[in-house]
């Protein structure tokens, strides 16, 4: 890895070296844009739209629109006077509970090491985190802005993890939310033992990115020449059900499947389609069917009547048979 920022962590009266390193990255298959007839990169010039000439990066600087076609043009010398007192420091203003930071703030996250001689406050800071069960709130300013932060403690490594501010948050503005609904006791009671059902202990290694991992195969694929193999479709999800507590009931009894424990009702263990029906059966139940006309069970009589008569007739004509011989 390489460091990306060098500062310190200003604890109180302590001052910690520290070097900053990226703790994520992204996996994503990036592309470029190529000509397809011939595979060449495509490639885009930075130029004026008023003069129309090219520009080089050393020529380009920041403007800000204040409206009207009025342009505001700021340098690097406009930024370097900004009163950034954490420019080149990570001051640690106060200690709080982890649970009492919304995760929805977190924003980058940035492993810190000790730099030169401050291993010792380094240790220092970090088991006296890990003691008190509690995450610093801290100020740093990277990439030229400054940024709110927490530090904790991840793997016996300082982690600092970027914060959006709170004005950044959006507020959720959605009609349903005005909307009267009741949700009954029972529909709430399933509810929950869907959740007993499918709870477990977070483990991040057992997910996988599978869109990447197709991606990658066309890509190899691609590479060997050799065919693609389609991977086979997955099973259809089942139909609706009929009502709110039908389909809890089904997705506890297939959660508990999953878990190779006995459904709840006994018997075979119930699939996903096979719950889907039996709730449409038990719908169909509930409707009343109508009774057959009772007129329709006499041309069934007559039918069995003309059957039986040719038997009689045979019957008779036995006898006469006897007396011929």
């Amino acid at each position: 890895m390489r460091a990306i920022w060098k500062g310190a962590v200003s604890f109180g009266l302590v001052s910690i070296g520290v070097k900053v390193y990226s703790a994520t990255e992204e996996k994503d298959i990036r592309f470029h844009q190529v000509h397809r007839e011939d595979g060449g990169r495509i490639r885009y010039k930075r130029t004026c739209s008023v003069c129309g000439e090219e520009v080089t990066y050393d020529d380009i600087a920041k403007g800000y629109d204040i409206g009207g076609g009025e342009m505001v043009i700021l340098t690097d010398e406009d930024f370097a006077d900004l009163p950034l007192s954490t420019s080149h420091a990570i001051d640690v203003l106060e200690f709080v509970p982890a649970e009492q930071v919304d995760p929805i703030l977190y924003n980058k996250a940035y492993f810190l090491e000790p730099e030169g001689t401050a291993t010792k406050p380094y240790v220092l800071l970090r088991d006296a985190l890990s003691d008190s069960e509690r995450v610093a709130i801290v100020k740093v300013a990277l990439r030229q802005r400054e940024q709110l932060a927490t530090l904790r403690v991840r793997e016996g490594v300082l982690l600092l993890n970027t914060m959006l501010w709170p004005d950044e948050i959006r507020r959720p503005d959605f009609g349903f939310l005005d909307e009267d609904l009741k949700v009954r006791p029972p529909e709430l009671a399933m509810a929950s033992s869907l959740i007993d059902s499918m709870a477990g202990e977070f483990e991040p290694d057992a997910f996988t990115d599978d869109y990447r991992a197709a991606l990658q195969e066309v890509i190899d694929a691609k590479v060997e020449g050799r065919e693609v193999v389609q991977p086979e479709e997955e099973e259809a999800a089942p139909a609706a059900a009929v009502d709110l507590m039908a389909a809890l009931k089904a997705s506890v009894e297939r959660a508990r499947a999953a878990r190779g424990e006995a459904p709840s009702g006994g018997g075979a263990e119930p699939t996903p389609i096979s719950s889907a029906r039996s709730a449409k059966k038990t719908a169909a139940k509930k409707t009343p069917a109508k009774k057959a006309p009772a007129k329709k069970a006499e041309p069934a009589k007559k039918t069995a009547a003309k059957k039986a008569e040719p038997a009689k007739k045979a019957a008779k004509k036995a006898p006469a048979r006897k007396k011929s011989a």
